[in-house]
């Protein structure tokens, strides 16, 4: 994008019922910090300069259903993180508030759902 320059953020907007307490999971499960919050909102940062996760109030939120589903609220988008031990990664994932999805559609991935009920995949590095 031209009208970009240097040092201007950017981001992912991900809806959340309680945005503070799905910024704390994640900064936890990544290293970042909590960079920002205000009522409603809260943003999570890889450094200064981001990249950032913005974690945003959302009313009547409904989380998503994995696999998808016909009638039920389909994942618009998820997160990936490569990992170098998947069984260490997911212990650790779970232990700061995520669960294990059922599905796993493969052997080298989890699928987990953070505590707002958004799917994201842990797949581990084969080189």
């Amino acid at each position: 994008m031209r009208s970009r320059t240097d040092g201007m953020w950017w981001g992912t907007t991900i809806e959340a019922p309680d945005p503070a307490g799905l910024a704390k999971f994640y900064a936890a499960l990544l290293g970042w910090r909590v960079g920002h919050e205000e009522p409603g909102t809260s943003v999570v940062a890889a450094s200064p300069q981001g990249p950032f996760l913005v974690f945003q109030q959302a009313e009547g939120y409904r989380a998503p259903v994995w696999p998808p589903s016909d009638g039920d609220q389909r994942p618009m988008m998820h997160l990936d993180f490569q990992v170098g031990d998947l069984d260490s990664a997911v212990a650790e994932a779970v232990v700061l508030g995520a669960t294990v999805a059922r599905f796993q559609p493969r052997e080298n991935v989890r699928v987990l759902f953070d505590p707002a009920g958004h799917p994201f995949c842990l797949c581990r590095d084969d080189g």
